[in-house]
């Protein structure tokens, strides 16, 4: 990965994002947070982010049928964490039983495309469940692992799963901004080098398979419609990017904006 930003102060930007966090947990008057770790590089950059505030901070395995290297990264990290930190525990709670009862009592569909898109985001779902059940139980704040292309370019995540979080500290980072702060931060190589994926699936499926660009490409484009630009002002494959990204942030408003509210005139009071 290769940061677009010449002028990104990491070293500036993690001392930023901890005393936000440090200064948001203190008017919450909550003892810190808790962090689902997938072994992916958005949740190790995030929980080591928590983690340096000194603040407790929960690192949650939360596996669904989960590939072992996603396990085997996920617990080098948070092995890793535990060494450097004495703020931070663990636990791991294995969901698949529940998800596997969760099956069963669905009514059947003759759609498989649609049943497996609704199964992920079920995995999604019902890890969100169980790190707010921990989160309540340890008097903690669940902080969100998503960046600002995901969530607030393209919408990938699952709404009220992944996107259900009490705050989100590397939501204004862009994907390669997110890789530079996890290099600084020393998070494992294996992370660092392993092709970013979702895992709601249960195969090897990668976030761009999903989604049909890289995070590169995916930036690229999120930044030329800022800066102005239209499909007359790109060719080739910038312009095939551009055309997805588009799409995938118009159709995935409804997880970006705040919930419709059907307002009530005065008058009908």
């Amino acid at each position: 990965m290769t940061q677009k930003n010449k002028a990104f102060a990491v070293e500036k930007v993690n001392l930023h994002i901890v005393n936000w966090l440090k200064t948001y947990a203190e008017n919450a008057r909550v003892s810190g947070f808790v962090v689902g770790v997938s072994g992916g590089i958005d949740s190790a950059v995030t929980s080591t982010l928590c983690a340096q505030t000194g603040l407790k901070t929960l690192c949650v395995e939360l596996p669904i049928h989960q590939a072992a290297s996603h396990v085997s990264r996920k617990k080098e990290h948070i092995a890793q964490l535990k060494k450097r930190f004495a703020n931070v525990d663990s636990v791991s709670i294995d969901l698949t039983e529940t998800f596997e009862h969760f099956k069963k009592t669905m009514p059947a569909s003759r759609d498989e495309v649609k049943v497996n898109l609704s199964l992920a985001n079920t995995r999604a779902r019902l890890r969100m469940t169980t790190l707010y059940y921990l989160a309540g139980i340890h008097g903690l704040l669940v902080a969100g692992t998503g960046n600002k292309v995901e969530d607030f370019g393209v919408g990938f995540y699952t709404k009220y799963g992944d996107g259900g979080v009490d705050l989100s500290p590397i939501a204004d980072l862009m994907k390669s901004e997110v890789y530079a702060l996890g290099r600084f931060l020393e998070v494992p190589n294996s992370i660092l080098n392993a092709a970013p994926t979702d895992g709601l699936f249960g195969d090897n499926r990668s976030d761009e398979d999903q989604l049909g660009a890289s995070y590169d490409e995916l930036e690229a484009a999120m930044l030329a419609l800022e800066n102005g630009q239209t499909q007359a002002d790109l060719t080739g494959r910038s312009l095939e990017v551009f055309n997805i990204y588009t799409h995938l942030h118009l159709i995935n408003q409804h997880k970006m904006n705040p919930i419709p509210v059907c307002v009530i005139p005065k008058e009908l009071r």
